[in-house]
């Protein structure tokens, strides 16, 4: 067995390959693929009629952009050498994709809660996404360029500080660590920005099965409940494609563990629709389906959701196909990673193949999740929230990768997190630059965006 002295050493040995400093400011390759255009090839296998959507969506803000080009951020970072410490990533650890959602004791946590691009791969990459996150949400909030770097550094600095700190604990210890939501109130100072955390978190715990079957479902003309039609958001499905989704709900249900079965069949499938979710995300095919229980006082709504390649594989050595490796089922890879990353993950969380042989995973519509209102945070707002997630992301990291090893390549000083943080500067540069091509290219109709849906 490996001493902790050894793991610590392999870390430090990283810096010799990829020095802490050489993180910092960020200049795009020569041969950089257009940005457009990686959205384009991602679209390929997308439902045409929602692309439109997505660069709607895309067009609103650099922040806005920043979310939905997960791809283009992952060919950007494979082009520069990266330290070879693995741990499982979430892919798309940008501001948004932390949040409150209820663990199975119903208690409120905080955690990473997107796992649509999660795959093993250089720790940095997260770190990078989430401080350059930040620090174009806090450009986005008009906030004075050393506050933006100060943000970055924060999101940097906390994830160092809390893997310093997981270094020094035991195995247990790291994996049953969880961040509640009643720790984080005590840590929000102001009265005020303590009143807007507390509405949020009671906003959150409302987010039921119950409160999205008032709002989702209205009664038909033979008295059933069904799913209100919204398009394009939330469109109902033609026969054959409801058959489709009852066979692909049937075999997402097999690979739930024996006691969730028995849970799950005490409800009924009563209606299935189509829906537009996320930024990134939207093209991919995903369904909601209304289940119904005791009574229909008593539903529940399940998600599955299209499951494609990371946006990290193909980057990545694992990733790579070969006669060899078998194909990774895109389903089976959102789930283990979000077992692995999260303190507690959703009790109906499973995986499926559809038709065409397509990969989905199923889990809760709604189970008290809530996000941060980022785009109304103060600098101090937004530091603390920074602070916030890089430590979760820590906690995320030390559960799947060798934490000792990471804590050695960072240190104890300030160097990494200084790096990133001029990193995160540069990377807001070109996200503006790139958000700004995808207005030009709609202006001149290249491009076409349905604008405020």
């Amino acid at each position: 067995m490996t001493s902790p002295t050894e793991r610590r050493r392999r870390g430090r040995a990283a810096r010799e390959r990829v020095p802490r400093s050489a993180h910092g400011p960020w200049i795009p390759a020569a041969d950089r693929p257009d940005p457009l255009a990686v959205l384009a090839r991602q679209a390929e296998d997308r439902l045409a009629d929602l692309g439109p959507i997505r660069y709607g969506r895309m067009a609103d803000s650099p922040f806005a952009f920043l979310r939905g080009a997960a791809a283009v951020m992952a060919a950007d970072l494979a082009a520069v050498p990266d330290t070879g410490i693995t741990v499982q990533l979430c892919g798309d650890a940008h501001l948004l994709n932390f949040g409150v959602y209820a663990s199975p004791e119903r208690a409120l946590l905080f955690d990473v809660n997107d796992f649509d691009e999660t795959y093993p791969g250089p720790f940095e990459w997260d770190v990078k996404r989430l401080a350059a996150s930040v620090a174009v949400a806090a450009r986005d909030n008009g906030h004075d360029e050393e506050r933006v770097r100060r943000a970055a550094f924060t999101a940097a600095n906390g994830y160092a500080v809390a893997m310093r700190h997981l270094a020094e604990l035991g195995e247990l210890d790291v994996w049953y660590a969880r961040i509640d939501t009643a720790d984080i109130l005590p840590l929000v100072r102001k009265q005020g920005r303590r009143k807007r955390v507390e509405a949020n978190l009671d906003k959150a715990r409302r987010r039921t099965s119950l409160q999205a079957f008032g709002k989702l479902t209205e009664k038909g003309e033979d008295g059933r409940r069904r799913i209100i039609s919204d398009p394009p958001l939330i469109q109902g499905l033609p026969e054959d494609e409801l058959r489709q989704v009852g066979k692909v709900y049937g075999d997402y249900r097999a690979t739930l563990s024996e006691d969730r079965r028995v849970l799950l069949d005490r409800f009924q499938l009563a209606d299935v629709a189509r829906k537009v979710v996320g930024v990134g995300s939207v093209g991919t095919r995903c369904f909601i389906l209304l289940l119904s229980g005791r009574d229909e006082r008593d539903p529940l709504f399940l998600q599955l959701k299209e499951a494609g390649r990371s946006v990290l594989e193909e980057h990545l050595p694992a990733g790579r196909p070969s006669a060899e490796a078998p194909v990774v089922h895109g389903g089976r890879r959102v789930v283990t990673g979000q077992h692995l990353m999260q303190a507690a993950s959703d009790i109906f969380l499973g995986w499926t193949t559809g038709p065409a042989g397509r990969h989905f995973y199923g889990r809760q519509l709604r189970d008290m999740k809530g996000s941060a209102d980022v785009a109304a945070m103060t600098p101090a707002g937004l530091r603390q929230y920074a602070d916030l997630c890089g430590r979760t992301l820590a906690r995320a990291h030390a559960r799947s990768g060798d934490r000792l090893t990471v804590a050695g390549y960072l240190g104890r000083s300030d160097t990494f997190a200084e790096a990133i943080a001029d990193f995160a500067v540069s990377y807001a540069d070109r996200t503006e630059v790139d958000h700004a091509a995808l207005l030009a290219a709609i202006d001149d109709h290249t491009l076409t965006a349905q604008r405020g849906v």
